[in-house]
């Protein structure tokens, strides 16, 4: 846990007998899944719930995203070095943090892997991909790790940070992100609405940022349940956004192919 820091003093982590506490005696308990819970309110739920998380989990593990999977695989190798420290900023239950980590090892690059995520169930998900990966309840607004510790930032479909990216980033470290694009899940989403709408997609510029490489997946994958095609749809921002007579629409479908329409890119901090 030292490469996480206390979310109150932001003073460094001793571990002693399954806790860390920093110097200012600030206490948090390591789970016996060895995550640490370092949100500063824990007075109501944050982020996804347990059917969500177990939803998502069983879409991602059929292999549907391997496409995307692929390429932040390599864009990932491609920017990595021997022991370096990766940050997935909004990591989930860990799909791709999992997959990311084992892919660099095997192609021989080591790397300290840490994963945050404000979804407490999420976290203890994600703990049981990988034992290496080292993972905290907490907020992208409020990254509880020290000032220019991380080589590599990633952040896929999770809320965006600039100001604490570009903190904990060091000079001349890389920023991963992925993205939908226009058309992605367009046949879902004609599925549901009547007047479905094409996503919009900013100019890409992060300030304080260069843009190194842009990699766009546009393919079709066949969703082969009822099931999986409401845990897609269920992992989307439409679905807070969707009534329920809509929906409903999706539970009279077994089968649906649909256009998966991503864009991953590359980013050198410059300041």
């Amino acid at each position: 846990m030292s490469y996480f820091i206390c979310p109150v003093c932001r003073e460094k982590f001793n571990v002693t007998n399954n806790s860390c506490i920093c110097s200012n005696n600030h206490c948090f308990d390591i789970s016996r899944k060895g995550t640490i819970n370092l949100l500063r309110s824990q007075k109501s739920s944050h982020g996804d719930d347990k059917i969500m998380v177990n939803a998502r989990k069983n879409f991602l593990n059929k292999g549907y995203y391997q496409p995307l999977l692929d390429v932040l695989n390599n864009q990932t190798l491609s920017v990595a070095s021997d022991n370096c420290t990766i940050l997935d900023c909004g990591c989930g239950e860990c799909w791709y943090t999992a997959n990311i980590y084992e892919h660099l090892l095997r192609n021989g690059v080591s790397s300290n892997f840490l994963g945050i995520d404000v979804s407490k169930e999420a976290i203890m998900a994600g703990a049981g991909r990988n034992k290496a990966l080292k993972l905290a309840v907490a907020t992208v607004f409020d990254i509880p790790v020290a000032d220019k510790s991380c080589d590599i930032v990633i952040s896929l479909f999770a809320p965006f940070s600039l100001n604490e990216y570009n903190r904990i980033l060091k000079e001349k470290g890389y920023f991963i992100t992925a993205f939908p694009m226009e058309e992605h899940l367009w046949e879902l989403k004609k599925a549901v609405y009547e007047k479905p709408y094409k996503n919009e997609v900013s100019d890409m510029k992060i300030e304080g940022f260069e843009l190194i490489e842009t990699k766009i997946i546009n393919e079709y994958i066949e969703l082969q349940s009822t099931e999986d095609i409401l845990s897609l749809f269920s992992m989307t921002p439409y679905y807070y956004k969707t009534s329920k007579s809509d929906k409903e629409k999706l539970n009279n479908l077994s089968t649906l192919k649909t256009r998966i329409h991503f864009c991953s890119a590359i980013y050198r901090k410059i300041t």
